[in-house]
């Protein structure tokens, strides 16, 4: 890598809240703040769908190594559905089709039927998503009216909550983990109720601590200066992680790629090795570690803070 290049994922480094619009792909929004701070990269971490606004973190410069850890945290997503209807996206931008003598579904009904997708439930996700099959994404087999079946997987559904009903019309807050599909959730909450349902608006409020009230909208007036005035630090991505907070002499040692020897005490009882994010007396993130309780000893695996004089 050039020095031209690490000095300016280095001025550039962060965390970037963003209020994705319609109609746009998340690689899309990441091509417009990428032309902004380039050369410094740039990458999202986790998908919306054209269709879904909100929430869509972008992590910049050296912190495109935590976009794992953004992923793996809980997001919330407010989801309007329609009974009575089928589409073979899921949602309004498909093929829609009428569920035939499609009965009234009561309000009791439906809330009645959400305990059975909370917790961790079985989904088999939409025919157009971007799912592997056979090293193809399944979007381009369904494209090309290719046949194919998708595996059921399991997914972490924490909260489901009926915000609003009026039939055919519903509406959902959902918080779950990584891999949820949302569409997935409307269309078998339709087949439940024996009805069909299909997935009309979504919007992604929450990912961890990024919320859509502190999000950046996208606007073709973005400059340079509101992207490195809304960067947020890299710590945010790793609220999850158990923390170890080191001091100066540990610091030192850690920047330099050096193990530390440390007592057991100070990590969460395991027998196993854990990634643990190792913090700065100053309150920032130094590297992400792995701890292993055999060796007594915590070994840097991507470090963040660079060497004195370097």
């Amino acid at each position: 890598m050039s020095s031209k290049k690490s000095d300016a994922d280095l001025k550039i480094s962060g965390l970037l809240n963003i209020n994705k619009p319609p109609g746009l792909t998340s690689r899309q929004v990441v091509n417009q703040i990428q032309k902004l701070i380039k050369p410094a990269r740039v990458g999202h971490a986790g998908t919306l769908d054209p269709l879904a606004t909100g929430v869509l973190v972008l992590c910049t410069g050296s912190n495109t190594r935590l976009i794992r850890f953004v992923q793996q945290q809980p997001k919330e997503y407010i989801g309007e559905f329609v009974l009575g209807k089928r589409s073979d996206t899921d949602d309004i931008t498909g093929e829609i089709s009428e569920t035939p003598d499609c009965r009234t579904v009561t309000q009791q009904e439906l809330e009645a039927c959400l305990p059975t997708f909370q917790g961790r439930i079985e989904q088999i996700p939409p025919q157009y998503s971007a799912v592997h099959i056979d090293g193809r994404r399944a979007y381009d087999l369904a494209r090309l009216g290719k046949s194919f079946e998708i595996q059921p997987r399991e997914v972490d559904v924490y909260e489901i909550e009926l915000l609003d009903f009026s039939f055919p019309r519903f509406q959902l807050r959902i918080v779950c983990g990584s891999g949820t599909y949302i569409r997935s959730l409307g269309r078998d909450l339709g087949d439940q109720l024996g009805a069909g349902a299909i997935m009309t608006a979504l919007v992604r409020t929450r990912i961890g601590p990024f919320s859509l009230g502190s999000a950046l909208d996208l606007t073709e007036e973005l400059s340079l200066d509101q992207i490195t005035g809304n960067l947020q630090p890299a710590i945010l991505a790793v609220e999850h992680v158990p923390h170890y907070h080191c001091d100066e002499n540990e610091l030192l040692s850690l920047s330099q790629g050096q193990k530390l020897q440390c007592a057991s005490e100070r990590f969460p009882a395991t027998q196993v090795n854990i990634e643990v994010a190792v913090i700065s007396p100053k309150g920032e993130l130094v590297a992400i570690a792995e701890w292993e309780p055999a060796e007594h000893q915590l070994s840097p695996r991507q470090v963040f803070y660079p060497a004195p004089n370097n």
